[in-house]
């Protein structure tokens, strides 16, 4: 989701590994060690849980979170809880990353000490005050200034025990001075309207003679405001401390007026006393991007020059190679031209040129794609886009029971315990390689138009180069689609989404032990016992030493190998594509039924979206009709639009609406990122529906009206415009601008390695003999044509260049320190004072 400024969209997105922790504080008890998870969260609202890692002190996590961030955030922050034997979870410690500090923290694996949490320093949101110091002349003569102090609204303040009751204290502070006075509650709200004034005597010693009204600069700095959110609480231990704000009194400055917003900040030593290194600490792998995307007609040079490359004779002078020669790794050039072409149709004919190239300059056919080249870092990529809801309906199922039935599968008699038998453990695995074989090599009539149209040109590329070798037709395709698309996925379902976490221990030793022999099978191998290093799995293999084996995997990899076979539109296996549990409120099927919220666990897969009573296995979706066992089962020809609930509607965040022809379904999302989450995967699987509504109502039908529009008929037509479509296509979904931002980003950040390719260039041109050691790194066959294309990309990028940095002087002017949108916070205060000092002399 975007966030539209003057013309710009801006992304923000977040890709974390959460290692390990480690010398978490023992449990105070006689069995020391904890159950432990950790949990990523936006400010204070957590988006990812990790699983429970049991009985130990520095728990192992092993988990990739990746998502777009859908609103503002202050702090990204990480919580280790521990789950006790009565199943109560208590926070250890947390780490809280500013999001200006994430830059620092970039693609690195870093260390941070876990910090104290305490009610005190969980804060979040923002106040809107203004102040006003006026001049008073009292009976006596006397003059006295008194302040006041408006408290109009704030906003984002956090949710406590699932409720907000907030109200403000506001008190003066000096020497000798501490005045309280207090708003009335606001209700079930965090982002309550208040509009109130208080005022505060301050007495001055100034003579009527003195021209310029001001305050003593010495009693200045000694005054200063305090205003403090609080959440009214029911409960015996008081109230809750929501945050809080401290306002010299200096910022009055000469006009004697202050309006500003602030950020709301933790309680001055509000945290435990506790030493840094006592709660242990948590290692992160961070990587936060944020896109500046312009509108597409400043993107047409770059993108042109991109979308031309598998035109370029030799390709290795093409824009898109160049990319990958100057990138550190191929994978940071292959993510963003992978998406890029494949959204605009072009990937088959760009990779077919690529591996040509790289097929024609490798020596020996059995280390034909061995390495990790921007060939296959390209291809990889393609499979996890256009394969991933292949790879689900191929390998799900039979993931989810081999995770779910916990059968001891150890072979290895070194590892094997005390009261396993390692026959039957082997009889185990053997069932199991037998059965993922066996969907691996009947799927090949899902395998996705563009993999299939790739792996026939490898296939026709490998045979042509190789002609002496029967094989290498086979193994050309059998490198990826086994090694590195079954296997992988297989070893580390999570990371595939075929698994919410990664497996305890005893199933990913099973996974791994599957994952090794499918790849072996799936080599074709001349010595398959030679493969294995472990004399365990060489005897293992001997039961899959039958030709049928080897049979079936050419037959798979002959029908996925043939370019254009297949249509999309012929798969009637349900697909899995999103499932978990939310909160839906009646939708009023029965006139006279009471219209509540309910806890339920939903699915949604290609064919319909149902709810259900409590958690269903995923092999059931196999094993009934559409819609049987379920509460409630919405085809997807029925779903006429979904769209974001506004809050006001019942006082509920992340809740959007799935309309359907007779009524529509409100339903809240446990976060934000997941509300995004369904909305996006919905809207797309829905997006061909022929009676698709383009308006909609924003707000509930509540009491007899639309809240939105006031219009009273319950088949009113919609009163505001639904989002803009998406692509129907659920795999493919592609900003191809956005993506064109990243290049020139990768660009940008390596134009010294591309100025140094074109010396390259010079270089090869002038001098015909051996290449000068730091140039040796770029694959360059044709200097003359690859030097043209440099300069077009230097071209390109220094445009784009000149873009944002007037774009970033052009807001850092805009930019009001104090405005809703950049609020005071504890960096910005003395910029504020400086840009308010600049605004009045500017004035003078």
């Amino acid at each position: 989701m975007a966030v539209e400024e003057e013309g710009l969209r801006v992304f923000q997105s977040v890709k974390i590994k959460i290692g390990e922790a480690k010398n978490i504080p023992p449990y105070p008890g006689p069995n020391k060690m904890r159950d432990c998870y950790c949990t990523v969260n936006l400010d204070q609202e957590e988006v990812f849980r990790t699983k429970i890692v049991e009985k130990s002190l520095c728990p192992f996590y092993g988990e990739d979170f990746y998502c777009e961030i859908p609103r503002s955030f202050r702090h990204l922050s990480f919580y280790i809880f521990d789950r006790d034997v009565f199943r109560r979870d208590s926070s250890i410690g947390k780490v809280a990353v500013k999001k200006e500090d994430l830059q620092k923290y970039h693609g690195k694996d870093t260390w941070f000490q876990l910090q104290p949490v305490s009610a005190d320093s969980e804060v979040q949101g923002k106040v809107h005050l203004e102040l006003r110091l006026s001049e008073v002349i009292t009976d006596s003569g006397v003059i006295s200034h008194k302040l006041a102090t408006r408290v109009l609204e704030c906003q984002g303040l956090p949710i406590v025990n699932g409720q907000c009751d907030p109200y403000a204290a506001v008190s003066l502070l000096g020497p000798s001075r501490s005045e309280a006075k207090k708003t009335k509650v606001k209700r079930k709200t965090n982002n309550p309207q208040f509009e109130e004034v208080f005022y505060f005597e301050v007495t001055r010693p100034l003579s009527y003679t003195k021209r310029q009204f001001d305050v003593e600069e010495e009693d200045v700095d000694k005054l200063a405001l305090r205003v403090d959110l609080w959440n009214a609480s029911n409960l015996k231990f008081g109230d809750e401390f929501l945050g809080g704000v401290r306002v010299p009194l200096r910022v009055l400055g000469q006009a004697g007026v202050h309006d500003a917003w602030y950020f709301l900040q933790p309680r001055e030593n509000g945290g435990k006393s506790v030493k840094v290194d006592e709660l242990g600490s948590l290692r992160l792998n961070i990587v936060y991007t944020e896109d500046h995307v312009f509108p597409s007609e400043h993107y047409t040079p770059l993108r042109d020059l991109l979308l031309h490359s598998a035109n370029v004779e030799p390709v290795s002078a093409s824009t898109a190679h160049i990319l990958g020669e100057v990138c550190r790794e191929k994978q940071e050039a292959a993510i963003p031209l992978v998406r890029l072409f494949l959204h605009y149709g072009k990937i088959v004919p760009f990779i077919s040129a690529i591996a040509h190239a790289e097929i024609n300059r490798t020596q020996d056919p059995n280390t034909i794609f061995r390495g990790n080249s921007l060939t296959s870092k390209c291809i990889d990529e393609t499979m996890k886009l256009a394969g991933m809801h292949y790879l689900q309906v191929t390998l799900k199922p039979i993931i989810d029971e081999i995770c779910t039935e916990h059968k001891p599968c150890e072979i290895d008699p070194v590892k094997l315990k005390e009261s396993e038998n390692l026959e039957t453990n082997r009889e185990n695995l053997r069932h199991y390689v037998d059965r993922i074989f066996n969907v691996i090599t009947t799927s090949g009539v899902r395998c996705p138009t563009v993999m299939c149209d790739i792996f026939f040109s490898l296939r026709e590329s490998a045979a042509t180069r190789f002609q002496v070798d029967q094989d290498v037709r086979y193994t050309a395709v059998s490198s990826f689609i086994f090694l590195r698309f079954f296997a992988p996925a297989i070893l580390s379902p999570n990371l595939f989404h075929l698994r919410p976490h990664h497996p305890d221990p005893a199933t990913s030793r099973t996974l791994t032990l599957i994952s090794k022999t499918i790849q072996t099978l799936g080599s074709l191998a001349k010595s398959k016992s030679a493969n294995f290093k472990e004399s365990y799995m060489a005897a293992f293999y001997d039961y899959f030493n039958e030709q049928k084996y080897a049979d079936a995997v050419k037959n798979f990899l002959d029908l996925i190998s043939t370019s254009g076979k297949w249509d999309q539109k012929s798969i009637e296996t349900p697909i899995m594509l999103k499932e978990g549990f939310m909160i839906k409120r009646a939708q009023g099927r029965n006139r006279f039924g009471m219209k509540n919220f309910k806890k339920r666990w939903f699915r949604l897969t290609n064919h319909e979206f149902t709810y259900h009573r409590t958690k269903v296995p995923s092999l059931m979706l196999f094993l009934f009709p559409p819609g049987e066992g379920a509460l409630c089962s919405i085809p997807i020809e029925n779903i006429l639009a979904v769209e974001r609930l506004e809050e006001e509607s019942f006082k509920m965040k992340n809740m959007f609406q799935v309309i359907q022809p007779e009524r529509a379904l409100y339903i809240q999302a446990n976060n934000c990122v997941e509300a995004r989450d369904w909305i996006d995967i919905l809207t797309k699987v829905s997006q061909c529906n022929r009676k698709r509504l383009s308006t909609y109502h924003p707000s509930a039908y509540l009491n007899g009206h639309w809240l939105c529009c006031k219009l009273s008929a319950d088949t009113a037509p919609g009163c505001t415009p639904c989002t803009g479509g998406l692509p129907a296509n659920i795999q493919l979904d592609v900003d191809g601008d956005r993506e064109t931002e990243r290049i020139y980003s990768l660009f940008s950040t390596y134009m010294t390695k591309l100025i140094k390719m074109q010396e390259a260039c010079g270089s090869k041109s002038v001098y015909d003999g051996p290449e000068q050691e730091e140039y040796s790194t770029f694959v360059i066959d044709d200097p003359q044509e690859t030097y043209k294309t440099l300069k077009q990309i230097i071209s390109a990028v220094q445009t784009l260049e000149q873009q944002h940095t007037k774009y970033k002087r052009d807001k850092f002017k805009k930019t009001k320190i104090g405005s809703q949108e950049h609020p005071i916070g504890d960096k910005s205060f003395q910029c504020y004072i400086r840009q308010q000092s600049e605004s009045s002399t500017y004035s003078i």
